[in-house]
């Protein structure tokens, strides 16, 4: 890498360490010519490609106000926001491609939501998977249904009761 300052064309990395989230290294670095230090950032760039065709960078914001969206009234935080969206990413940079399809971000965002919150869950599938009747949320809530009974996600007793027609008792 070319050093910024003086433009010599070796520098050395002196340390590397992983970003707090771990979607990035970041590299300390000096120049042996003019003895200057700077820091560099590597990341993978995830772009996603449109339905239209058109390319874009991958965005957490993004992720975060169409989640945003299904969870408004729900009990749910900024902070799970942030977490879903990095669960979101981690997995899309899993899957060792550096193009996305938009289809596949909507699949990476569900399994995330439905262990966050049933309800905000279906909100996002109603238009993720484009229902047009009563009987496509039903069909859903039954699969919901299903899936809490085999496995209550921890400190769920909200979320099935929203998918109940029992009430809880505590």
């Amino acid at each position: 890498m070319h050093c910024p300052f003086c433009r010599h064309g070796d520098t050395k990395v002196s340390d590397s360490r992983a970003t707090e989230d771990g979607s990035a290294i970041r590299r300390r670095r000096a120049c042996p010519m003019c003895e200057r230090k700077f820091t560099t950032v590597e990341q993978i760039v995830l772009t996603v490609v449109k339905r239209s065709g058109v390319v874009e960078a991958f965005s957490r914001d993004k992720v975060i106000r169409g989640v945003s969206k299904a969870c408004k009234g729900r009990p749910v935080t900024p902070a799970q926001l942030a977490s879903l969206a990095q669960r979101v990413e981690e997995s899309l940079r899993a899957s060792g491609f550096a193009e996305i399809p938009s289809e596949k971000i909507g699949v990476a965002i569900l399994g995330p939501l439905e262990e966050l919150d049933a309800v905000a869950y279906l909100r996002f599938a109603s238009v993720y998977k484009n229902y047009d009747s009563v009987d496509d949320f039903q069909r859903e809530i039954d699969t919901l249904r299903l899936s809490v009974s085999q496995q209550p996600p921890q400190g769920s007793q909200v979320l099935v009761g929203a998918l109940s027609q029992e009430p809880l008792i505590s």
